[in-house]
């Protein structure tokens, strides 16, 4: 199988690795999903890591295996890096400034900044709440704020309140519904529903962008 495959493969079927990396890994599971949301949330080098699907398939693992991933640990594992995600991309963006917007590579794509920068003209300071749901905006969001020096302690207060309702309610969802066996029968079309819901806001705010532009 070739490699976008395989890299397709993990993603629509993160119940089935996940599984496996639980029992090859144990505990270190944790830290492997810490370091992954921290990642997804904390570079805008990687919005591609998987975080939605990701946290729904952790919540159902520890509903199926609740002696080796305890979901309150997940939660309060998991929110942390959330946070601190937002916090160091809010940091690259306010250390950069400006200037990050004439930057235009694969690592940094100059669309997603303004497309972000849109989505926080329209929502302001909630932004930050509501990228949490949204793939790519919820890595580009803190990043933004950083560059247009929002300020911190309100930054904090959003970032705080997203981070931890991000985790609870997509561990929570897998947790109480990923196991429902149509759910766990279907989880690949269950995985890409997840990701439509998730950039339908984005297609909403191109549509309107587009429009208020004719």
């Amino acid at each position: 199988m070739d490699a976008p495959g395989s890299i397709l493969d993990i993603f629509l079927k993160l119940d089935e690795v996940l599984h496996g990396v639980l029992e090859t890994w144990g505990p270190w599971t944790y830290v492997l999903l810490f370091a992954i949301i921290l990642c997804e949330t904390g570079l805008v080098v990687t919005p591609f890591l998987p975080g939605d699907s990701l946290l729904f398939a952790a919540g159902a693992m520890a509903a199926l295996d609740p002696d080796h991933l305890n979901v309150a640990l997940l939660i309060g594992l998991l929110s942390v890096a959330a946070i601190l995600g937002d916090t160091i991309n809010y940091s690259l963006g306010r250390w950069l400034g400006p200037g990050a917007f004439k930057i235009d590579r694969w690592f940094l794509k100059h669309e997603h900044l303004e497309r972000t920068q849109q989505f926080y003209e329209r929502h302001g300071g909630k932004t930050i709440v509501l990228a949490r749901f949204v793939p790519i905006v919820r890595t580009f969001a803190p990043f933004v704020a950083g560059v247009g020096k929002m300020n911190y302690p309100q930054f904090l207060f959003y970032n705080v309140v997203g981070g931890i309702a991000w985790v609870v309610i997509c561990t929570l969802a897998g947790y109480f519904f990923g196991n429902v066996p149509i759910v766990k029968e279907n989880f690949e079309l269950v995985v890409v529903g997840i990701v439509l819901v998730s950039v339908l806001p984005i297609a909403w705010e191109m549509w309107s962008a587009r429009r208020g532009r004719r």
